[in-house]
């Protein structure tokens, strides 16, 4: 072999070896990721007009990299797109998931911001900045930043899902500083933090009625009427916000509404306090209604037979009901205003008329009078209750009567039933006259005595 043919193949032998050498040295670049080691993190898309460019090979490159979570690689990868073209955000959005999936949060946040300084729209950065922002418990910011993705893209599920975990947990932080400042009746702070909730989640019914109860409390009728009304209309099943309404609407005097809210609240929990409060608010929009005789009945500073006959008619309507009736004339009631319940009551033998069949509806009402009447009905009630028919046997000592008189009886059923108390020095004064206010408590007494006999199921 000449020496000129020698010395050509040791320098392709040379350049075969260097050839070699420089291939093992290279990184053999990976191939089409099949099981990724970051799924959760969002591809960092390389604008069209950027694609032709060196710099987005880099790009793909480096994501490769990280999905077998080689990180250096990919450090390299996404250092050399930059390089190639400073303009290329999509590779910082890239850095930034090498610095989450290092965990070095502070470092992906800047990173992020990088790309966003590029495109303020950029989802990838958004929502690896969201990432990195939840996970140094920067939650405002986060649900911020993964909202301004979703509002770029809306089919981020995940994304979505994050979202509104996000905003629940704020929520729940807004609702408890609510409630802290209401229990320290810091009411303008309470009511901000409740305003606020209610602008995250509208249709909250619990947050309307919590903030209602607390304007009630606070002495705000308006508002707490509006707050519990609107919390009824989110949610017909809330018992509490219905009670709350109905306690509110009898407060402002509208008994006819607050019975319709209780007949709904009875309907969810037909318990017996929600039942005694139903009815009571039946008798109110019933007398609510009534003539404003009636009404000045209630406060008059003497009370008339005429007055007494509508409030026993009204108020114990079932008593008089039930009492058996009796055929009786009445001469003189024709014209009054009290005229129908007149004829009820004196048909049932509460209230009887006078000899010479009146009635004399404007005579006025004495302590004896008012005790005949309520010893009539207690009789009625004793027929079904043998514990009170025992009661109305006693004989109770009654300073300035004796066991002779003629309203003797009717004084020491009242007595000793409970419904008309003894006054002073144990005087009864059969000749007292009655006021309204008098009359309604010894009324209210009687129907008591009634609610409890249903209550025992006598």
């Amino acid at each position: 072999m000449s020496s000129d043919r020698r010395v050509r193949l040791v320098g392709a032998l040379v350049a075969l070896v260097a050839l070699i050498g420089a291939c093992a040295s290279r990184t053999v670049p990976p191939a089409a990721v099949t099981t990724s080691a970051h799924p959760e993190f969002l591809y960092p898309t390389v604008p069209v007009a950027m694609q032709r460019t060196f710099g987005a090979e880099h790009v793909d490159l480096g994501w490769r990299y990280l999905q077998i979570d080689d990180l250096r690689g990919a450090d390299r990868e996404f250092a050399a797109a930059l390089k190639s073209s400073s303009t290329m955000y999509p590779a910082h959005a890239g850095q930034g998931w090498v610095a989450l999936a290092r965990r070095d949060f502070d470092r992906a946040v800047t990173a992020f911001d990088a790309a966003l300084g590029a495109d303020r729209s950029y989802v990838p950065a958004l929502v690896g900045r969201g990432q990195a922002l939840l996970a140094l418990r920067r939650e405002a910011e986060a649900l911020a930043a993964f909202e301004a993705a979703l509002a770029v893209d809306s089919s981020l599920s995940e994304v979505r899902q994050r979202a509104e975990v996000l905003r629940f947990r704020g929520l729940q932080d807004v609702i408890e500083a609510a409630r802290s400042a209401a229990k320290a009746g810091r009411i303008p702070e309470a009511r901000s933090a409740y305003e606020r909730a209610i602008a995250a989640s509208p249709e909250s019914a619990f947050l309307y009625r919590e903030l209602g109860v607390m304007e009630r409390r606070a002495g705000n009728g308006d508002q707490a009427l509006s707050r519990l009304r609107r919390a009824t209309e989110l949610d017909p099943m809330d018992e509490i916000a219905l009670v709350q309404l109905a306690e509110v609407l009898e407060a402002r005097q509208d008994f006819v509404g607050a019975e319709a809210v209780y007949r709904k609240a009875v309907a969810l929990n037909p318990s017996t306090d929600l039942e005694a409060r139903l009815a009571a608010a039946a008798k109110n929009a019933r007398e609510a209604q009534l003539p404003p005789e009636f009404k000045a009945a209630l406060t008059a500073p003497q009370l008339t037979r005429g007055d007494l006959a509508a409030l026993i008619a009204v108020r114990l309507d079932s008593i008089v009901r039930a009492a058996p009736v009796r055929q009786v004339v009445v001469t003189d009631a024709q014209g009054h205003w009290a005229a129908t319940w007149i004829a009820q009551v004196a048909s049932a033998g509460i209230i009887e008329p006078f000899e010479n069949h009146t009635f004399q509806p404007g005579a006025t009402i004495r302590r004896g009078d008012l005790a005949t009447a309520i010893s009539r009905m207690l009789t009625l009630l004793a027929s079904r209750d043998p514990t009170l028919r025992t009661r109305l046997t006693q004989r109770p000592a009654i300073a300035d009567m004796t066991q002779r008189h003629i309203q003797y009886a009717a004084a020491a059923a009242a007595v000793s039933s409970g419904v008309m108390p003894l006054l002073e020095g144990d005087r009864f004064q059969v000749g007292g006259l009655v006021s309204g206010s008098e009359a309604v408590e010894a009324l209210d007494r009687v129907r008591a005595l009634s609610s409890q006999m249903v209550t025992a199921g006598l």
